[in-house]
């Protein structure tokens, strides 16, 4: 099993976060965001790989794992998730850097890419879906809108009675319909279950969802189309690579479609046979696409 050196970082924003290091810090930076229910460890295989010549970064993001789990819905908004990547960035003297994110992570990270490009020198992207894109595939894909119904579960607090008794494992069991479970090791698997005993961690990591300002209509509604899909929207100038699992069952391949609109130097890869998680089902494949990447 893979490990890093981890160490507690205090941030400006007045979290604490768990992060892992990795490689020489005088290497170019590449920091690494994870997605939910993970932790740092969605990217170990690619941290391992590339920490022979990056500096790689990957904190346990904001009510994750092992860092700090702030009470409250409004401290899990996007603004503050996004100052977090770059107050941790600051308090390890890092100026510019890449990005990477899978799922939430890349969510975070698309949002910090809009937001303050000139600190972004390149944005890697697995499975995560471009703000736009998404948001637009809620309206107008029925297939992606049923996909997405898991979130208003997530979003749902009278399910907390539920978590509170049984734990976050058997609440996901209840909710995610996924049609192949991708294969975990045991040892990473009890690693999951220690991370979401944490005290607070299971509704600390919903609170995600709760903050999140994407709409998700249920299936049948028909409700006011969101000013964002027919306003303009930013274009992405730096180089950006997106990996996606073609079989992700939540976040589907659709998600790809229209990206050459929002992205000005795109590099796409579709990695067949893999799911959702397509970091650690699929390493192979995503580490050649981001070595490939970086080497440009």
């Amino acid at each position: 099993m893979r490990e890093f050196e981890q160490r507690r970082v205090d941030l400006a924003t007045g979290v604490a976060l768990n992060v892992a290091t990795a490689g020489p810090e005088r290497g170019d930076p590449i920091i690494f965001l994870h997605g939910f229910p993970e932790s740092h460890r969605t990217w170990r295989e690619q941290i391992a790989a590339l920490s022979d010549r990056y500096y790689c970064v990957a904190p346990d993001q904001r009510g994750f794992a092992r860092s700090e789990k702030p009470e409250g819905v409004e401290n899990y908004t996007s603004d503050k998730l996004i100052a977090d990547i770059f107050a941790l960035a600051d308090a390890l003297g890092i100026d510019s850097f890449t990005l990477a994110g899978h799922d939430w992570g890349g969510a975070i990270a698309w949002g910090a890419a809009i937001g303050a490009p000139a600190r972004i020198e390149r944005l890697i992207i697995a499975n995560a879906p471009h703000p736009l894109i998404f948001q637009r595939a809620l309206w107008e894909d029925r297939e992606q809108r049923a996909a997405s119904q898991y979130m208003r579960a997530f979003r749902d607090t009278s399910h907390d009675a539920f978590i509170a008794e049984h734990g976050l494992a058997p609440f996901l069991a209840k909710v995610l319909n996924w049609n192949k479970a991708p294969a975990l090791a045991d040892e990473e698997r009890a690693i999951y279950f220690r991370d979401w005993a944490e005290t607070g961690a299971p509704i600390a990591m919903l609170n995600w969802y709760r903050a999140a300002r994407i709409e998700v209509p249920a299936p049948e509604d028909k409700v006011e189309r969101p000013a964002i899909l027919d306003a303009p929207f930013p274009m992405l100038r730096m180089p950006v690579l997106v990996i996606w699992g073609m079989e992700d069952t939540a976040l589907l391949a659709g998600q790809i479609e229209g990206l050459d609109e929002v992205i000005e130097d795109l590099t796409l890869v579709k990695v067949q046979g893999s799911g959702h998680f397509v970091t650690w089902e699929a390493p192979e494949a995503v580490t050649g696409a981001i070595e490939s990447f970086l080497a440009r």
